[in-house]
C-alpha cells in the first residue's frame, strides 16, 4: 500500500500488505503456505494494523491509498483481521487467530471484527498493581515486593478484558502478570495467574522471569495449581463457547460489584485486584458456596467481606451448578489420576432443575446432564453422547441407595466422603443414563 512506502517500527522498517491488490495477496499467500506446510495452528495479529496511516504535508492523516483507492485505518484493521483468518481456515480447519479486543480507550468499537476473532488478549499491562509495597508477611524479607505502585497493570487487563465480554467477544485473556517491566511481584503473579484461570485465555509470557522453578517454591506450587485448573474446565469454557457461537449464554459476564462477572452460569468470579487478603464480594439473588470450602451455603443479596489466602480466589458456585471438568491430577481436589479418560461433573443439586449442554471441541457431538432435587431423592438423566464419566455430587448426608436405568448401582462403583459431603459414582458403561439417588 502507499507505493511502498516503508515505516520505522519496533522491529525495524516494514510496509503494508494491500490487502485490495490482488497480485499483492497472491505473493503474500505465497510466503504463507512455507509456513503452513510446516503445520502452524495460527497466527498472532498484534498492532501492525494500527500504525495504517499516512501522511499529508508532514501531517498524520487516518488512510492510505491503495490499489482500490483510499482505505481507512478501521477498512485496513478489518482486512487485517479477517483475511488472516479466513485464509488460515483454507489450510487448516483448526486455525485460530490471537487478536486484540479492546485495549484502554483506543479503537472503542474493538480491534478485531468479532467474526474473525476467536482468541483475544488486551494489550501490554505493566507488572504493577495497588500495594503498599511492604510484604504482608513483614518477617519475609526474601519477598519483599519491589515493582509497585499505579493500578494500570492488573486493573487495566480487568477492565479491558470485562469491557470485551460485554461486547461480544468469547475467549478473552491477558498476559499473565503483565507484559511489561523487570520485576514481577510475587503475589502479583499469583492472584493474576488465579484471575486467568477463570478467563477463556491463560497466557504466561512477556517481560520478567518467569521461570517459575526459579522463583519462590509458594509461586510455583500455586500457579501450578490454578494453571491445572484452567485446563480442568476446558469442558465448562468450550461448552459456552460454542453457546455463545450460537447466539446464547457467554463465558464471562459483568455483573454487579468491582470486577465481578459471572463465568459461565454457574460461577461467580470477584478477582483480587490490588495487595490485600481482604476482599468485598456482592452475592446476586440465590444461594450460593465457596469454591473451596463449598460445605456452607451463603444467600445472595448482600456484601461480604471475606478474608482470602494466597492459595484461595474469591470463586463462588450457584446452587444448581453442574460443571464438567477434565481431571487427570489432585491437584485442586476434584479427583486424582484415576479420573483420567472420565468426564468429572461437579454437582449442587438445587430445587430447581438444572440443565447443562456439554460439547466436545473435537465435534463428536454433545451431551444433555438435567439434574432436579425435590428433598427425598436426587434425578440425574444424562443423555446424548454417551461417554464415561463420574458424579461429583453434592449431599449433606450418605444416600439410602442409587439406582441407574432401574438397577442398583454395584457398590464398588459408588462412595461416599463425609468430611466433605461428597457422593462420587463413577460409571463406564451405561443404557439410558438415569439416575436416581434416594437420601
Amino acid at each position: 500500500a502507499d507505493n511502498g512506502r516503508l515505516i520505522d517500527w519496533w522491529k525495524g522498517d516494514g510496509g503494508y500488505i494491500d490487502y485490495s491488490n490482488p497480485d499483492a495477496m497472491k505473493w503474500w499467500h505465497g510466503l504463507q503456505k512455507r509456513v503452513f506446510q510446516l503445520g502452524i495452528d495460527g497466527w498472532k495479529l498484534d498492532g501492525s494494523a494500527t500504525l495504517f496511516f499516512g501522511e499529508f504535508l508532514g501531517i498524520p492523516v487516518p488512510y492510505i491509498s491503495s490499489y482500490g483507492g483510499l482505505m481507512t485505518i478501521r477498512e485496513y484493521m478489518d482486512h487485517y483481521y479477517r483475511d488472516e483468518y479466513q485464509f488460515g481456515l483454507t489450510k487448516n480447519p483448526e486455525f485460530i487467530t490471537l487478536s486484540r479486543s479492546m485495549d484502554r480507550g483506543f479503537h472503542p468499537e474493538g480491534f478485531s471484527p468479532i467474526d474473525a476473532s476467536p482468541v483475544n488478549w488486551v494489550g501490554d499491562q505493566k507488572h504493577t498493581w495497588k500495594s503498599s509495597g511492604a510484604s504482608l508477611d513483614l518477617n519475609d524479607r526474601d519477598n519483599r515486593d519491589l515493582a509497585l505502585d499505579g493500578t494500570e497493570g492488573i486493573e487495566e487487563a480487568m477492565r479491558d478484558i470485562l469491557k470485551s465480554a460485554e461486547m461480544g467477544y468469547s475467549v478473552i485473556g491477558s498476559d499473565v502478570a503483565g507484559f511489561s517491566g523487570k520485576t514481577i511481584p510475587k503475589r502479583l503473579y499469583i492472584r493474576w495467574a488465579q484471575f486467568s484461570a477463570f478467563c477463556g485465555l491463560f497466557m504466561n509470557g512477556g517481560h520478567g522471569n518467569r521461570s517459575l522453578w526459579e522463583r519462590s517454591k509458594e509461586e510455583l506450587e500455586i500457579i501450578r495449581k490454578y494453571a491445572w485448573l484452567h485446563t480442568e474446565l476446558v469442558p465448562y469454557m468450550y461448552s459456552y463457547v460454542v453457546s455463545a457461537h450460537n447466539g446464547g449464554t457467554r463465558l464471562q459476564r459483568p455483573i454487579e460489584g468491582k470486577y465481578h462477572y459471572m463465568f459461565g452460569d454457574y460461577l461467580l468470579i470477584a478477582p483480587i485486584f490490588e495487595d490485600s487478603f481482604k476482599r468485598e464480594v456482592i452475592l446476586p439473588k440465590g444461594k450460593w458456596r465457596y469454591l473451596f470450602h463449598d460445605k456452607q451455603v451463603v444467600d445472595g443479596r448482600q456484601k461480604l467481606l471475606l478474608n482470602f489466602p494466597l492459595d484461595e480466589f474469591p470463586v463462588f458456585v450457584k446452587e444448581g451448578a453442574i460443571i464438567p471438568m477434565n481431571i487427570s491430577r489432585s491437584y485442586n481436589g476434584f479427583g486424582s489420576d484415576s479420573s483420567a479418560g472420565y468426564i468429572t461433573y461437579l454437582i449442587y443439586p438445587g430445587k430447581k432443575e438444572s440443565r447443562f449442554t456439554l460439547h466436545y471441541p473435537d465435534k463428536s457431538g454433545k451431551t444433555d446432564i438435567t439434574v432436579k432435587d425435590d428433598g427425598q431423592k436426587i434425578n440425574i438423566i444424562i443423555s446424548g453422547l454417551h461417554k464415561a464419566h463420574i458424579l461429583r455430587i453434592y449431599l449433606s448426608e450418605k444416600p439410602k441407595n442409587i439406582i441407574l436405568d432401574d438397577k442398583n448401582i454395584d457398590i464398588n462403583n459408588w462412595h461416599f466422603i463425609d468430611d466433605e459431603n461428597k457422593l462420587i459414582i463413577t460409571t463406564d458403561d451405561y443404557k439410558d443414563g438415569n439416575y436416581l439417588i434416594e437420601k
